[in-house]
């Protein structure tokens, strides 16, 4: 299959494709962004980040919304998919777990135990990702000048059982699946950071209350992998 196909897709218009042999990244360094990157920094996947800009509404231009018509980043453009054939894709649990299967890491072999790492991703996608993103609305963006504060204090309340949840889950391992560092914990993290972090919501939900995820994350940001991919694509 001819590199060359991915001239196909309206997206590579907008952002031209330097190396169309290689997986083609659309994102941005956000939590969600972050997954992807991270996860192909550490499979070691060939790889070419583009910086789709909210500043200016790349994602809702044509050529993006081309490739997600739900005009989120993370998408990405796999000259190489399944078959030999260009594959796009966007949501990144989709893609995490896509970019799993294509290399065979970051993802249990056994059957039972795959199953139980994709019950911790969508813990993630369906919990951690949009509550942590709403107390981060309610907290430092606009809607911290809202006077009634029940919002706030619903999604800090959701927010604290959430990490309590993770808390009890890596008492007594290292990772979310045990010894085994996964795509759960590439969904998890990024998120954990952005609370603390970014969001500046460390005091606010308690983070020392919840041990084991200060170890867990201190070690993943650790990783030399995710030092780099936190960066991609470079603003």
């Amino acid at each position: 299959m001819s590199s060359s196909a991915i001239s196909n897709f309206p997206i590579t218009q907008k952002w031209p494709a330097q190396h169309p042999e290689r997986l083609q990244l659309y994102s941005l360094p956000t939590p969600n962004g972050v997954k992807v990157s991270i996860m192909l920094e550490e499979t070691g996947l060939p790889y070419e980040p583009h910086l789709v800009s909210f500043e200016t509404n790349d994602q809702m231009s044509p050529e993006f919304l081309s490739l997600n018509p739900n005009n989120k980043i993370p998408a990405i453009l796999d000259p190489q998919g399944p078959g030999g054939k260009p594959l796009a894709l966007f949501e990144s649990g989709a893609i995490l777990l896509y970019l799993a299967d294509k290399t065979g890491l970051c993802i249990p072999a056994d059957a039972a135990e795959r199953y139980e790492a994709i019950q911790w991703l969508m813990f993630q996608m369906g919990g951690i990702g949009p509550m942590f993103g709403q107390l981060g609305f309610f907290h430092k963006f606009a809607g911290k000048a809202y006077e009634d504060k029940r919002p706030r204090d619903r999604y800090v309340a959701e927010s604290k059982r959430l990490l309590g949840v993770l808390n009890q889950r890596l008492a007594d391992r290292q990772w979310v699946m045990g010894d085994s560092y996964t795509i759960a914990d590439i969904a998890i993290f990024p998120w954990v950071r952005n609370l603390v972090g970014f969001y500046e919501a460390a005091d606010l939900v308690g983070i020392n209350d919840y041990p084991h995820v200060q170890r867990a994350l201190a070690e993943f940001v650790g990783r030399p992998a995710v030092q780099r991919g936190l960066l991609i694509p470079g603003r």
